[in-house]
């Protein structure tokens, strides 16, 4: 039976003081193009459904045709709010992109849709900024989902490097340490992923492919 994986991106479409943002491209298309090629079933939804706008940033450059190719998947997204049952999914990941947070933190629809999973031991995923979904998850006790666990996230170092830090609502690796986490760092921007159990996470957009690799590791 195919594997059915569900990919939870940002509707926001600005940072603070009204610059834009959005979803970083590869970060979806890279995963997207990996799951298909394993055959799974792809789901795409997003706190609000409808449009996740794509960070402009992230089309600067040459962008691979395979890539592009997914953009049209953000167009429609379907609203998360409207699942209602997630034993259909075997595996949940957040692509990054500025944009998700100012939404994924506060969605109690995703912080369900989180729960649901990593309790019934299946995969929760999540790269570059895309662990701000991790920043509002429980567990049915109350405790925060990435307490005592390893991760990997945008670190507060790449933030500043972006200079957007000052546009941000809180610095990532930093909320995520206040919630417990145990975050390893790699050097700015090269690959890092780390794997608890079935919690995966990766640092950058450099980290996407082979954190895409690690879900379709445990899910094999």
């Amino acid at each position: 039976m195919s594997k059915h994986v569900l990919m939870v991106v940002t509707n926001a479409k600005e940072m603070k003081d009204g610059h834009t943002t959005g979803l970083w491209l590869s970060e979806f298309g890279e995963a997207y193009v990996e799951f298909k090629q394993q055959g799974y079933d792809i789901t795409v939804a997003s706190p609000n459904g409808g449009q996740s706008p794509i960070d402009a940033r992230s089309l600067e450059g040459e962008v691979p045709a395979d890539i592009q190719a997914t953009a049209p998947l953000l167009e429609d997204t379907i609203d998360l709010k409207t699942i209602t049952n997630f034993d259909q999914f075997d595996a949940i990941f957040m692509p990054g992109g500025h944009g998700t947070m100012f939404d994924l933190p506060q969605s109690e629809a995703l912080n369900v849709a989180i729960r649901s999973l990593f309790e019934a031991g299946k995969t929760v995923a999540a790269v570059c900024h895309g662990p701000a979904g991790l920043v509002g998850a429980t567990l049915s006790d109350g405790t925060p989902l990435v307490n005592g666990k390893t991760i990997a996230t945008f670190t507060d170092e790449e933030e500043r490097a972006t200079g957007l830090d000052i546009y941000m609502p809180f610095m990532l690796e930093t909320r995520l340490r206040e919630l417990g986490a145990n975050i390893v760092l790699a050097d700015n921007f090269t690959e890092n992923v780390q794997v608890d159990g079935n919690l995966v996470t990766g640092q950058n957009p450099q980290s996407t492919v082979a954190v895409a690799k690690a879900v379709i590791n445990t899910l094999n």
